[in-house]
């Protein structure tokens, strides 16, 4: 497991949780738990990512980062982290009984 590649899914899924908090307004869970929680779907989005595209998990593995690597890490962190505070916006909402139609 490649520590840089790690990091870079890890700061993606947090900002990928915060752009997706600051267009889903109504999903929000504050600047801290759109963080927290993008930083939980970065580091999974981003590992199911390299396991699904082995040419991510080669380039990652070898420490040869080009700008494809990068952009994949990108890629896979933010939409994970958007995802994952997304899903946990919708349970919150579910739980305080504030769903609307």
């Amino acid at each position: 497991m490649n520590l840089a590649a790690l990091i870079i899914q890890l700061i993606s899924g947090a900002v990928g949780g915060n752009v997706a908090g600051g267009l889903l307004k109504n999903l929000s869970l504050g600047p801290v738990g759109n963080s927290i929680a993008g930083i939980v779907g970065g580091g999974v989005g981003g590992q199911l990512l390299t396991m699904l595209i082995p040419a991510l998990q080669s380039a990652a593995a070898g420490g040869g980062f080009d700008i494809g690597s990068i952009i994949g890490q990108v890629a896979g962190g933010g939409v994970g982290g958007a995802i994952v505070m997304i899903i946990v916006g919708l349970i919150k909402q579910a739980m305080s009984g504030s769903i609307q139609a």
